[in-house]
């Protein structure tokens, strides 16, 4: 049985991510590991200060600063558990028996970036706990999963919704193809109404096109596919907007503007259509 590593922290996101997070496990039939990771707290002291409070501190004081890190450390450890504990109850709650849960120290994409080999997809949160939600952005540990991770990631939004309509973005470049293969070869994605989209009209576009006709005769489910004039970001949102589209799917990296729309993005455009879920393919 194959495996989806779900990363939890205390973003609002949290919910949706193990919502998201079982959504893929059915489809999949897979089991779900659910990720928190404790690195460093922005705004915590390093661990040694000797050096930065001088050499006649009191020893006394000296030991208080080192118990006040244990301690945040050891709060910070209780609340990981707690977080996955909760997430765990939610996932079982949405119909996953196969559960696992993982505490670990150290960074985010380091972590998904060792483990990766296990899995077969990454779910994450738009933002993470630390991001200022008033500024549109991605989380930056969103961004460096995406960069890094060889696995699919899914970024979930704030809300789950019920997918029926899929939307995939094509660019004709290797990962909007690995995209392609993703969707034909799982038979549980076959029932959902796929929406195929080409947006202006890049290189060697007709052969694109032919090659996506020939991978999509042996879909079997309700299929479309087009080819729209247009800047990328505006195609895809007003498609989105016209047509109920529950998630969108699309290549982390190629051969056009796409590239720039998605990663790294802080575009208007880019917020606009992240209000529904993205599954990306490096």
């Amino acid at each position: 049985m194959s495996k989806i590593l779900a990363c939890i922290d205390a973003s609002p996101y949290g919910t949706s991510v193990c919502e998201h997070a079982a959504w893929a496990a059915s489809l999949l039939n897979a089991e779900v590991d659910l990720l928190h990771v404790l690195d460093r707290a922005p705004d915590a002291p390093p661990t040694d200060v000797s050096g930065s409070i001088g050499l006649g501190a009191s020893e006394h004081l000296l030991e208080q600063l080192t118990q006040l890190d244990a301690d945040r450390g050891r709060l910070r450890m209780e609340r990981g558990r707690a977080l996955l504990a909760e997430a765990e109850r939610r996932v079982r709650d949405a119909g996953v028996s196969e559960v696992e849960v993982r505490l670990r120290h150290g960074g985010l994409v380091d972590t998904v970036h060792e483990m990766e080999s296990e899995f077969r997809l990454v779910v994450l949160g738009k933002r993470g706990e630390h991001v200022d939600f008033a500024k549109a952005h991605l989380g930056g540990s969103v961004e460096q999963v995406v960069r890094a991770s060889a696995l699919p990631v899914l970024m979930a939004t704030r809300a789950f919704k019920p997918v029926k309509r899929i939307l995939l973005a094509f660019d004709g470049g290797p990962s909007a193809r690995k995209a392609v293969d993703f969707l034909i070869s799982e038979p549980r994605l076959h029932a959902f109404d796929c929406h195929v989209v080409m947006a202006g009209r890049p290189r060697d576009a007709q052969v694109h096109l032919a090659w996506l006709s020939e991978r999509f005769s042996a879909w079997g489910g309700a299929h479309t596919v087009r080819q729209i004039d247009g800047e990328p970001e505006a195609v895809i949102t007003d498609y989105v907007a016209a047509n109920d589209i529950d998630l969108l799917v699309m290549g982390a990296y190629g051969h056009s503007p796409i590239r720039r729309f998605i990663v790294g993005s802080t575009t208007t455009a880019m917020i606009r259509i992240a209000l529904l879920p993205v599954l990306l393919f490096r």
